[in-house]
Parts: C-alpha cells; structure tokens; sequence
C-alpha cells in the first residue's frame, strides 16, 4: 500500500465533548489607552461597540456548545478587565488570583478576589509574586503549564504548585509578540492523554524540548496561524474555538477529528486578545 492510499483510509479520531464551565467579563469600558505589549497601539482606532458584539457572539457560541458562562461585572478604568482570563486560575475549587506586571491592570485583581468571595469560594489565594493566571498557566488535567519570560514570574510558578497542590512545569517565553503562554500554546485535550497546540518558536530551546518529550504528537502551528493569535484558543475536547484568521490551524484540527469553530475577534485583538484571553475556565480534577 502507497503511502497516500494509506492516509486516505486512516480514519479520523472521535473527538468527545466535555461542558466546561467558563467566566467572562464584557467589554463596557474597552479601549486601548495604553500600550503593554506589542498589539497594543492608542493611536489605532477601538470600536467599543464591535467589540462588545464580538465578545456577545464568543458568550453565544459557549452556549450554544452547552458550556455554562459565568458573567462578572465590568468596571470604568479597566478597559483589559474583558481578558478574565488573566485574572484567576481555578482547579478542583481552589482558586489562585492575580498579580499584575503593567500598574495599569493592578485594580482588577482585587475585583476577582471580592467577586469569587461573593461566589461563595473560600480556598482563595492571593500571589505575593507576579502571577497573570491562565495568561501564563494551562492546565493539562494532569499538570500546569506555566509560562514566563515577559509577564509572570518564575517564583509564582511555585506558588501556583503550593497554592494549588498540582505539579508545574515551567515554560520560557522569548517573543515578545508572544508575550502570555495563552498566545502561543493551548490544551486541545485534558486527561490521562492530554493533548496541545503550540508555536515552537515562542519558547527557548530548552522548553520546545521539554514540550517535544511531554506532547510527541502535538498539533504545530505555523507562523501565519500563530501572528494572528491563533494559538489564542479554547477547546471542550471536540469544538475549538479560533480567531477567524487561523484557517491552517482549523484545517490541522479538522484532520485530527476536532471542529474548529472560527470566530472574528479583530477589535479585541487591538489589545493582544482573543477567545482565550475573554475566558477563564473553572477546572475540574
């Protein structure tokens, strides 16, 4: 059998959908009125409206998956606070907040704090280091991953682990384009057998390393898929949720048996966002 005979009947893996329960925080205040990463330009028109429908239709499409989707208020002064992502990582209840580098983000930790406190979770931990949450943390359902380089510190990677008591492997970020570990690497597929996507060129030698022992057969996006925040991604297990532009990352997806579900996310990208960074995931063990 040729090799091309043999892929046209090696058949296409069973994805399984798992509900997952998500927070988001709308876009009333959202602006770029500053400039703390490489995406970010003031003097680049925002369009607070268009943002808020993009961000509408991201919430839709959660629950039209049939994912739950906690919304959190938004507050005047924070035009990030749609990024909830960065502001808490959540597993098996226990809750580590946020400690951001940029002055200009500070508030918004202390919003998680009172907000999941009025929530009714108590294991709330607050990080004495800089710590930007699922921005830089990726739980596998067996170990967090956990970025740093521009944002989170090395130090709160141990926090992270004492806080809430799982293993972490440390990751270094070296493009600045890539300045969160959400912007360059997601989990498709948690469990025993997890299952990424990531840009190699993101990472220093040592942790594309690291990522080649632990995932062999992760999906590899290019640089096309990766510069329009591609990477920015959030998936159930079957359904993949993608900024509109990642069409070579959509197609590597459908081939695995996954279902990339693309969405315009251009007006939040102004701020380096994208599906992820609008959505922290409360994690199960």
């Amino acid at each position: 059998m040729t090799d091309t005979a043999a892929l046209a009947v090696t058949p296409v893996q069973q994805r399984t959908t798992t509900r997952r329960s998500y927070v988001m925080c709308p876009p009333e205040h959202f602006a770029v009125e500053y400039a703390i990463n490489p995406w970010m330009d003031p003097d680049e028109p925002v369009d607070t409206s268009v943002a808020m429908q993009q961000w509408l239709e991201l919430r839709r499409t959660y629950q039209r998956l049939g994912h739950s989707v906690q919304v959190r208020p938004a507050h005047p002064g924070l035009p990030d606070m749609v990024f909830a992502a960065n502001t808490g990582v959540v597993i098996g209840g226990r809750a580590l907040g946020a400690r951001f580098r940029a002055p200009e983000r500070a508030a918004e930790a202390e919003h998680f704090r009172r907000w999941f406190t009025e929530c009714g979770h108590r294991e709330i931990v607050m990080p004495s280091r800089v710590n930007e949450a699922e921005g830089d943390f990726a739980w596998t359902g067996g170990l967090l991953l956990a970025g740093s380089g521009f944002r989170t510190e090395p130090a709160a990677h141990a926090e992270a682990q004492e806080a809430l008591g799982v293993p972490v492997v440390s990751l270094q970020l070296v493009d600045s384009r890539f300045y969160h570990l959400d912007t360059a690497l997601f989990v498709l597929e948690q469990g025993a057998q997890p299952q990424i996507a990531y840009y190699p060129e993101a990472f220093s030698a040592g942790s594309r390393r690291v990522l080649e022992r632990l995932y062999p057969d992760a999906v590899i996006a290019d640089e096309a898929d990766a510069s329009c925040l591609g990477l920015n991604g959030v998936s159930d297990g079957r359904n993949v949720v993608l900024p509109l532009e990642a069409t070579g990352l959509a197609a590597h997806l459908r081939a695995r048996g996954y279902e990339p579900v693309l969405l315009d996310v251009s007006e939040l990208r102004k701020s380096g966002g994208g599906p992820k960074c609008c959505t922290m995931e409360l994690h199960s063990f």
